[in-house]
This record gives C-alpha cells, sequence and structure tokens, in this order.
C-alpha cells in the first residue's frame, strides 16, 4: 500500500501544480487589468520570497558545486525570467488561440532535450500521449476561439515570442531534471523565484504610483493567490513531481492547464463551452492518462 501511494504521489503533485496554475489565468486577468503585468509578476515573486525567508536554510545545498553554475544560472535565467517575459509580451500581440496552439509544443520539446541529454528512452505510448495531447489543445483552442481572427496587433512577433517562450521552458524543465538528483526540490524553487525577485524589481518602480483604489478585495486575493499558491506552490509542486518521474512524463501534464482553465472559465466565470472544446478536452486527459501511467515500468535491458 505505501509503495502504490509512494508511486502515485508524484503524480499527484503534477496534477497539483496543475490545478494552480490553470486558477493562475483567472487570477492574473482579475490583477492585470489594473496592474502593470511586470508589476504583477514582482508582487509574485516577493510574497513567495517572504514565505521563503524563515526557512533560508534551502537557498544553500549541501550538494552544492561550483560547476553546477553553468546549469543554475541557466536555469533561473529561462524561467521565470525570460519565460515571463516573452509570453506576456507576446499575448499583447497574438490571439488566445494561436499562443494556446504553440505552447502545446512544451511536452514535444521537452521529449527531445530529455531524449538527447538525459538519454531518457521515449517508447511508442508516450509518442502517442505526445500526438493526441497536442491535437486536443489544438481543438480546444480553436473551439472556442471561433471569432479571435484577425484581433491580433502583430501575430508573426507574438507567436515568435510564445514559441520561445515555450522553449525556454523546455529548458528549464530538462535543466531543473538534470540538477534535482543533487538539489532539494525546495532549492530549485527557491533558486527561481530570487532570480524572478530581482529579474523584475525594475516593475516596482511603479508600486508607489497605484492609487489606493486598485487595492479592491478581488484584486488583492488576486496576487496573494499568485503569490502564494501558484507560484510557491506551483513550482514546488511541479519540481517536486518532475524529479520523481521522466521529464518527457512529467511535461505532458503542462498540456492540462487549458483544459482545467476550460473547466474553470465555464464554472466561475460562466464562460461558455463548445462541444468542440469538451471532446478536446477528453482528448488532452486520455493523452495525459496513456502517457504518464505510473504502473508502466520500463522493460529490463537485454543482456
Amino acid at each position: 500500500m505505501n509503495t502504490k501511494v509512494s508511486t502515485s504521489l508524484p503524480y499527484l503533485a503534477l496534477t497539483g501544480a496543475v490545478l494552480l496554475w490553470a486558477g493562475s489565468f483567472i487570477a492574473m486577468r482579475i490583477a492585470v487589468a489594473v496592474i502593470p503585468p511586470g508589476l504583477v509578476v514582482w508582487l509574485r515573486m516577493a510574497i513567495t520570497l517572504l514565505i521563503l525567508l524563515p526557512f533560508y536554510r534551502i537557498f544553500i545545498s549541501p550538494g552544492f558545486q561550483t560547476r553546477d553554475l553553468y546549469y543554475l544560472l541557466p536555469m533561473v535565467l529561462l524561467q521565470p525570467c525570460l519565460y515571463f517575459l516573452c509570453e506576456s509580451t507576446a499575448l499583447t500581440l497574438t490571439t488566445a488561440s494561436q499562443a494556446g496552439i504553440i505552447s502545446s509544443i512544451v511536452p514535444i520539446l521537452v521529449a527531445l532535450g530529455a531524449m538527447l541529454f538525459l538519454k531518457e528512452p521515449m517508447g511508442p505510448r508516450q509518442w502517442l500521449a505526445l500526438a493526441l495531447s497536442v491535437a486536443g489543445v489544438v481543438g480546444l483552442t480553436l473551439g472556442g476561439n471561433e471569432n479571435s481572427a484577425g484581433s491580433a496587433a502583430n501575430p508573426m512577433l507574438g507567436n515568435t515570442l510564445e514559441f520561445l517562450a515555450m522553449v525556454m521552458a523546455a529548458g528549464n524543465f530538462i535543466l531543473i531534471k538534470h540538477l534535482s538528483g543533487r538539489y532539494s526540490t525546495w532549492s530549485l524553487t527557491a533558486y527561481q523565484i530570487l532570480a524572478g525577485f530581482f529579474f523584475f524589481l525594475p516593475a516596482a518602480a511603479g508600486l508607489p504610483a497605484l492609487p489606493v483604489e486598485v487595492w479592491t478585495g478581488p484584486v488583492m486575493v488576486s496576487v496573494l493567490f499568485l503569490g502564494i499558491f501558484v507560484t510557491f506552490g506551483g513550482f514546488g509542486l511541479y519540481n517536486y513531481g518532475q524529479r520523481n518521474v521522466p521529464a518527457a512524463r512529467a511535461s505532458l501534464f503542462i498540456n492540462l492547464i487549458p483544459v482545467v482553465t476550460a473547466f474553470l472559465g465555464w464554472m466561475i466565470l460562466a464562460e461558455t463551452l463548445s462541444p468542440v472544446q469538451i471532446i478536446s478536452g477528453v482528448v488532452v486527459i486520455s493523452a495525459v492518462r496513456i502517457g504518464s501511467n505510473p504502473r508502466l515500468k520500463p522493460k529490463p535491458a537485454a543482456a
């Protein structure tokens, strides 16, 4: 019984991270309506950093080696720094549907990177899951944005930035997986938060200029939710899950985010769900189930 629980725990952590990240879209929509996006990101990092400071020992890892800086620095630079910068800019230039389709390639990029750099094997079952996952996200995003064509300010630049953001996210996942053998989950999370705090620190200059009327109850709850649960909990849970399962399997859960976001939008914001979206959501969930079955074990190598 204990073995079953311990085997399922990383998948439960990945699911929890997806639920938190999906909820962040609604919270971000409320916050960025009155606060600049860069400042919202900095506030998220600042709140999380305040939570981590009492546990300052996690910033000092006993497994640290100077050569690891070649991996640690790119890890924190790729995400949250450059990732948030590229994606927040991309969403002002392209449509949500196009960005959603581009974001679905993250599991493929992670799978290829894991094969090349981490030597993780990929069987037909995993490739089938990746294909179904991408197809489901495409159907989900197109099925809910029939009238969004032509609303992008600069789709070519926006889509390019969104693609770069996905490359950065995939690179970050590979580096975290590589470093997780010597660094704890919370140490890696703490390094990401610390880097994001200083990277977006210039945006904090706009904090005093915000009028008091901006800080309504929903806005304050949204910012606190983003800092405490989404940034702290989301990064921590995903890093833990990825530490204990193959990187390609963990990345499959990323494509659950638009599914959960669509469901939350329907449940909380009374947004409509088309039949295409419902079917596509089922396809994505099935793909994750196919590709990340914790009971599947690799076959023993031949002598």
